[in-house]
């Protein structure tokens, strides 16, 4: 998790979130494992897009932060970038020829050419970076509140924000995004839930119910939560994976009136 401080908060939503699985109007998809890929278990993953059939992963951690590239199509790591120990790497996002990644209480956004991972720019953002995603022009990042924030990709500048929410409750712990088919898709940090929100009113127009995405089997003792959505724009499969997960899955989303439960799903190993 990111910090222990934060722990009472986490628990207080994922309360407020068990509740609303049952109560709220809007659609709760469930998913099928339909395919795996291997990834190490030492990436305390952040951030996660997959763009020319490369995966970009952001890693945390204090004197553990990079910024990867694999290959997709096998999952080699092509390039390595480590961050400065006192900076905490978060969510990243690939656009046009530039990497944008994020960290957390240093304020701080790096900018990258795509082609040689070399950064060449880094820019003040206002509050903390969580996570990342862009919209094709602009980007979008998080910050830990109920608030997504729009920047201008060229100067950082930012252009405005909105207030997520669901049933009219704010949906706070708005952790690594991902642009999919028009809408953000973001990780509710410290649950295995994932909303889906409409970028110009922030309403939150569907969920994920992603619990028992790793097998128990898979789980060790530092084994941390649910982060990482990418969309691969070559098939449009979804991939997500977690922090010190062994394996990124790709996945199949279930409507709600499917009739198996997560738990009935058969997984790929």
């Amino acid at each position: 998790m990111k910090s222990n401080r934060f722990l009472p908060r986490a628990l207080a939503c994922a309360a407020a979130w068990f509740f609303i699985w049952g109560a709220q109007a809007q659609p709760t998809h469930s998913y099928k494992v339909i395919g795996s890929m291997e990834q190490s278990r030492e990436s305390f993953v952040q951030g996660l897009q997959i763009v020319d059939d490369h995966l970009y992963v952001s890693t945390g951690k204090y004197g553990q932060s990079q910024l990867l590239r694999y290959k997709m199509s096998d999952g080699t790591l092509q390039d390595s970038k480590q961050l400065d120990s006192h900076l905490f790497g978060e969510g990243l996002t690939v656009l046009n020829d530039k990497i944008y990644q994020l960290t957390w209480r240093s304020k701080i956004a790096f900018v990258y050419n795509k082609e040689d991972m070399k950064g060449y720019k880094w820019y003040r953002i206002a509050g903390e970076g969580w996570g990342i995603t862009n919209n094709g022009k602009d980007l979008i990042y998080s910050d830990g509140s109920h608030r997504l924030h729009f920047l201008s990709a060229d100067t950082l500048v930012p252009l405005h924000s909105i207030e997520v929410t669901e049933e009219g409750e704010k949906v706070e712990m708005l952790n690594e995004l991902e642009w999919i088919d028009g809408k953000i898709w973001a990780n509710i940090w410290a649950t295995d839930r994932i909303v889906i929100i409409e970028p110009k009113t922030g309403h939150v127009t569907a969920s994920i119910d992603l619990r028992g995405l790793l097998p128990d089997n898979e789980r060790l003792t530092d084994t941390n939560v649910l982060n990482g959505i990418a969309q691969n724009p070559a098939d449009d499969t979804i991939w997500v994976t977690g922090k010190y997960w062994p394996k990124l899955f790709q996945i199949e989303i279930v409507p709600p009136l499917a009739t198996a439960t997560p738990k009935e799903q058969s997984y790929e190993q």
